[in-house]
């Protein structure tokens, strides 16, 4: 009875209050998350003597492993809303062939996935930035990476399905735990036992393999609503269609976030060289530092929304969608002003190199002049997920990176601008795509909030 008194709270509980019990935790967990990646550049980029050209090596490699990670949304942030609407309309049953046929499939592609990798790695990374200088790091820390793709697939993706059941912070434990002890195997790994960036892909893989451990003993275990079934433990591609489908927003949002860098860095190689692409390595790992908090609370949001879209209390919806909008494009644009005003601060944690020094400070300050509107952006995109919007869903994420911004990333470099035309070409598509999205949202949220 408590279980089911736990989700009916999405639909009675104060709408601030939900906010703070599911956004916190998700912030956190996003914040915590970001870790994994952070600090491993952090580790990596002070390697004495080859610190830039490793944190180059790194910064090639790890827009391959996010796209990767992104194959986790087609099962994690497109199932956990159809399984929350599930539950509000009190079909548990439902939800629960969702969670089962979520996890096969998350295992299944995260073999495929790493098969395909192993055969593809040097030619890719040499193709999106990497030198003969920097090749040899990446590769060191992708091919250790790639061992532990199916414990990463299960974690990213079924985290998800915890917190949308209404249990933030043990999904938010989930990251924590994982974070916690990358952080501590990270210096043992890189220095203690002289590892370089294998020990930065170990300590990685081995976090994530105790964090998805974690998460099979909660939906084996006591306290969660919706359970792992034998009977629904299979590829059932008529529960899988509708998921994958929703699923696609998501995907292609962190797809073409990474598709972007890889163009990016293999522009900063022509323009300019591996300390160029060392920059950009640096700006990414900002970028995540502003985007991740924000897509925390949206995403802690999903499941307040998605629940009481399906109890067909559309005012509660409409109340949860402004608070998040106005909470995410203050903070976006409250830290966009800190990261130009102060550049040095931001960057110096991440490399002592004078020359990435020089290079990244007035970088900064155009690649960031419209990220503080990101935070609009993603309370749509996260909203149109709560709702099963589909095709609105993916519509606004193609807008942004696929129409926009990665034309300009070819042609302005070409009339000129050079390297800066890069830099140019995420402002101008940061400002353009929020506008075109939100436009789109503000034509069709009435419309959204009838029941189908």
């Amino acid at each position: 009875m408590a279980h089911t008194d736990s989700a009916g709270e999405l639909a009675t509980a104060p709408i601030g209050r939900l906010l703070l019990r599911f956004g916190i935790p998700s912030i956190l967990a996003q914040v915590v998350n970001l870790l994994y990646n952070v600090v491993d550049r952090i580790f990596v980029g002070r390697i004495p003597e080859v610190g830039p050209l490793a944190l180059a090596g790194l910064g090639v490699a790890f827009p391959v492993i996010l796209i990767i990670s992104a194959f986790s949304f087609l099962a994690g942030m497109g199932g956990a809303p159809l399984a929350s609407i599930a539950m509000g309309r009190g079909d548990n049953e439902k939800a629960e062939r969702i969670l089962g046929a979520s996890c096969v499939f998350l295992l299944v592609m995260s073999v495929v996935l790493a098969g395909l990798c192993f055969l593809i790695m040097r030619p890719a990374l040499l193709l999106f930035g990497a030198s003969e200088q920097t090749i040899g790091y990446a590769m060191d820390y992708f091919s250790l990476y790639l061992l532990g793709t199916p414990a990463v697939q299960l974690t990213l993706g079924l985290n998800y399905y915890i917190s949308g059941q209404g249990f933030a912070k043990t999904s938010m434990l989930t990251v924590l735990i994982g974070a916690a002890l990358n952080i501590v195997l990270d210096p043992i790994f890189i220095y203690g036992l002289d590892m370089g960036c294998k020990g930065a892909a170990l300590a990685t893989i081995c976090s994530q393999t105790v964090s998805a451990a974690w998460i099979f003993a909660f939906f084996l275990g006591k306290q969660t609503i919706l359970r792992f079934r034998r009977q629904f433990l299979r590829l059932d591609f008529r529960v899988l269609t509708p998921v994958i489908l929703l699923g696609l927003s998501p995907f292609f949002v962190q797809v073409t976030d990474c598709i972007v860098p890889l163009v990016m860095n293999a522009g900063m190689q022509h323009y300019g060289n591996d300390y160029y692409v060392g920059t950009m390595t640096v700006l990414f790992s900002i970028e995540q530092l502003l985007r991740l908090p924000v897509d925390g609370l949206c995403q802690g949001a999903v499941p307040i929304m998605s629940y009481n879209y399906g109890a067909g209390i559309p005012e509660r919806v409409k109340g949860t969608y402004t608070r998040i909008l106005a909470c995410s494009f203050g903070f976006t644009s409250v830290i966009s002003w800190l990261i130009m005003l102060f550049p040095a601060a931001f960057i110096a944690p991440f490399t002592d190199s004078a020359r990435i020094m020089d290079i990244a400070v007035p970088a900064i300050r155009i690649y960031f002049g419209g990220m503080m509107f990101i935070g609009i952006l993603y309370a749509c995109q996260r909203t149109f997920m709560a709702l099963g919007r589909t095709k609105l869903s993916l519509l606004g994420a193609m807008m942004r990176k696929l129409v926009i911004l990665l034309p300009l990333c070819f042609i302005l470099p070409r009339l000129g601008f050079g390297t800066d035309g890069l830099l140019y070409a995420e402002l101008i598509a940061d400002v353009a795509g929020t506008a075109i999205v939100f436009g789109i949202f503000l034509f069709n949220f009435k419309s959204m909030l009838k029941p189908r």
